[in-house]
């Protein structure tokens, strides 16, 4: 019964595999693919400079460039991000992900011609499309994902968001190593590379439907919902999905449009606001990228030749996508709780563990070496719960009307903290050297504490079975009235 169970739903599982490949894996291989063509940029804009202004730029001015195409990616993910509230309610899931194709295409364009317009501004432009891409192109997967999936496959599908990632992320390692595309000849085709899943998506998702859920709750297309639940899910008997849209629907006459304001001020979603800020949009602080990091010098004291180095981050990469893929077949056995708590709670205490060996690193010959299994033990730990749970976990909490709203504001933060952690987190290692890490501990055990203690389950339950959970935090020593009165599910601007 299993076996046909996986089978009736291989059209759910491809476009699972369409979305991945058009969505969260371009953000994954544009975060990695930046380290191979570093040198040749640099030294792309020296002779643009040079051109232009008959002088050779500076080496401080080179590296600011440098800096500012590589950071405008999260800024231009902040804009899609703040974009991923209005575009889907307004346009659809599905339109909003065929014209981010398009963006994508744009900026692979501009990457292969700057050299021949040679101009490092048409790079910045690219650069920040791509950001773009990545910011809108998140929220939406996950809402597409989350609104086309039955309760019982929801956590497994929807962490197939960071499996993508982790694979883009692998990918971009591979394609940029010097004897495949990591050449001075090949770097813009290189950096043009995201253009080839997007046509992919932009082609294959023509053929599937709409999300069934924003069919039903948003625009009211009962017949077009179910069609598209049989068409996708092959089953006849969808009327127990069919009642728990409609109670969703049922309570939005008369009520107002739920705004980015009215998530951040109405205590009907306080506690799953705090939710999305804590554990999840504030992902970026528990230390995984300062890891990334440090790790180049570890394995340089371990005796790893540098020309190796590139080989050993994809080490880093496949270990991540690894374990995010084991976190996706126990999230529905062990929970959200479970993985996310006790994850959290085993970094900060390993993480603890390394600030300690970091600082006696010269006194022992064997301490470089039992500093490279704790670097992958954080990684592993991390992959099996923070990492996909908290790009989930919000999908859950939040109905349909609030959804988008809750997305942007998750969006900000973590395209924001990306931002500043990756302009300052050098000035902090510079200044506290391995301590610096203590940050990410007290970030880490302070979220282990209050998902353990504070967050319900929400394991195989329904949007309405986990409000009534949250409501028992929002509402305590109150009645119902008030929150019958302040819930809206679905959403029109």
């Amino acid at each position: 019964m299993k076996g046909r169970r996986q089978v009736r739903y291989w059209r759910l599982y491809l476009l699972t595999l369409v979305l991945g490949i058009g969505g969260s894996f371009q953000l994954g291989m544009q975060v990695s693919i930046m380290a191979s063509p570093a040198e040749h940029i640099q030294s792309f804009v020296n002779q643009t400079w040079l051109r232009r202004y008959e002088v050779p730029v500076s080496d401080s001015t080179n590296m600011l460039i440098w800096s500012f195409i590589v950071s405008v990616f999260s800024l231009g993910g902040w804009v899609g991000a703040i974009h991923s509230g209005s575009l889907p309610v307004t346009y659809g899931r599905k339109k909003v992900l065929l014209f981010n194709n398009i963006v994508a295409l744009v900026a692979a364009v501009l990457m292969v011609f700057s050299p021949m317009a040679k101009s490092f501004e048409m790079i910045l432009l690219g650069r920040f499309l791509y950001g773009y891409n990545a910011g809108l192109g998140w929220n939406v997967q996950l809402m597409y994902l989350g609104e086309s999936s039955p309760k019982k496959l929801r956590g497994f599908l929807t962490i197939t968001i960071t499996i993508f990632s982790s694979l883009g992320k692998v990918t971009g390692q591979i394609v940029g190593i010097k004897s495949l595309m990591g050449t001075e000849a090949m770097w813009p085709w290189l950096m043009a590379l995201g253009g080839l899943p997007a046509i992919l998506q932009f082609v294959t998702l023509l053929f599937f439907p709409e999300a069934p859920r924003y069919l039903y709750i948003d625009k009211g297309d009962t017949e077009g919902c179910r069609k598209a639940l049989h068409w996708l899910w092959q089953e006849h008997d969808l009327q127990m999905e069919m009642d728990e849209m409609g109670k969703e629907r049922a309570s939005m006459q008369g009520q107002n449009v739920k705004t980015i304001w009215d998530v951040l001020t109405s205590r009907c979603v306080r506690w799953q606001l705090l939710v999305l800020v804590i554990p999840c949009a504030g992902v970026q602080f528990c230390g995984f990228n300062a890891i990334y990091f440090y790790a180049f010098d570890i394995f340089g004291e371990a005796g790893v030749a540098e020309d190796k180095m590139h080989y050993l981050s994809i080490g880093i990469g496949t270990t991540d996508l690894i374990t995010i893929t084991l976190c996706s077949l126990l999230i529905d056995r062990a929970g959200r709780k479970m993985l996310m708590g006790y994850g959290y709670l085993l970094m900060g205490v390993i993480m603890s563990i390394l600030i300690v060996m970091l600082s006696i690193k010269d006194l022992y010959s064997w301490v470089p070496y039992a500093n490279i299994a704790l670097i992958f033990s954080v990684i592993c730990v991390y992959g099996l719960g923070p990492s996909g749970i908290a790009s989930i976990l919000p999908a859950d909490i939040f109905l349909q009307a609030w959804r988008p709203s809750a997305y942007v504001i998750s969006g900000s933060i973590n395209w924001l903290s990306l931002f500043l952690i990756g302009m300052f987190f050098p000035f902090l290692v510079d200044g506290l050297g391995q301590f610096c890490f203590l940050i990410f501990v007290a970030y880490c055990l302070f979220s282990a504490v209050f998902v353990l203690y504070f967050i319900p389950e929400t394991k195989g339950k329904g949007m309405v079975e986990i409000m009534d959970d949250f409501n028992k935090l929002n509402y305590k020593n109150r009645g119902t009235e008030t929150e019958k009165a302040d819930f809206v599910m679905a959403t029109k601007f």
